[in-house]
C-alpha cells in the first residue's frame, strides 16, 4: 500500500467511495454526495489530503482543516477518514492515520479532533486503538435516517 498526497485527478475515485459511506452510513451526517468539483476544491484548500493505493486501487482518503475558525484555532486540527468497504481491517486505515498525523506534526498541529458517530462503534474503536480519548458527547446534534444521533468528540494530542 502507497500513502501520497492527493491530486485532483483522484477527485473521481474520492467521490466513488465517499457517496456509498454518505447515502448509506452514519460515517458521517452528511446525507448529500460530494461532487467531484467539490472533492477537487478541497483536495486544493485544505492542508492536508492524503489517498492510499494498492495496485492503482484508490482504498480510501484522509484529510485535514483547522477544527474552528479564527487564530485561536489555528494549531487545532479536525480530520476525515474514509476507507473503501474492502480495504477495512487491512491496515489501510492505520497507514493513513500515521501519515496525516506525521503531516500534522511537521505543520504544528497540536491537537487533531474526530467527530465520530455514536452509533460508528467500530469509528469509535478505531481512534481509541490510535490514542485518541473521546472528551465529550454531543447529544441529539446530527440527524440522518430520520432520527437525531449522538456525536462522539475524541481528541489527541500531538
Amino acid at each position: 500500500m502507497n500513502v501520497r498526497a492527493a491530486t485532483s485527478k483522484d477527485a473521481q475515485a474520492i467521490c466513488k467511495i465517499w457517496a456509498p459511506q454518505i447515502l448509506d452510513t452514519v460515517v458521517t451526517f452528511n446525507s448529500k454526495p460530494y461532487t467531484a468539483e467539490q472533492v477537487a476544491q478541497m483536495i486544493a484548500e485544505r492542508p492536508c489530503f492524503l489517498v492510499i493505493e494498492a495496485h492503482d486501487t484508490l482504498l480510501g482518503f484522509a484529510s485535514y482543516t483547522q477544527f474552528r475558525g479564527g487564530v485561536g484555532y489555528a494549531h487545532t486540527m479536525e480530520h476525515t477518514i474514509i476507507l473503501a468497504p474492502e480495504a477495512a481491517g487491512q491496515g489501510a486505515g492505520r497507514a493513513l492515520m500515521k501519515a496525516l498525523m506525521d503531516h500534522a506534526r511537521a505543520a504544528d498541529t497540536h491537537m487533531l479532533v474526530a467527530g465520530v458517530c455514536a452509533e460508528n462503534a467500530a469509528g469509535v474503536a478505531f481512534h481509541r486503538a490510535l490514542g485518541f480519548e473521546q472528551v465529550a458527547v454531543l447529544p441529539e446534534v446530527g440527524r440522518k435516517f430520520g432520527r437525531w444521533m449522538d456525536l462522539v468528540l475524541m481528541q489527541k494530542r500531538l
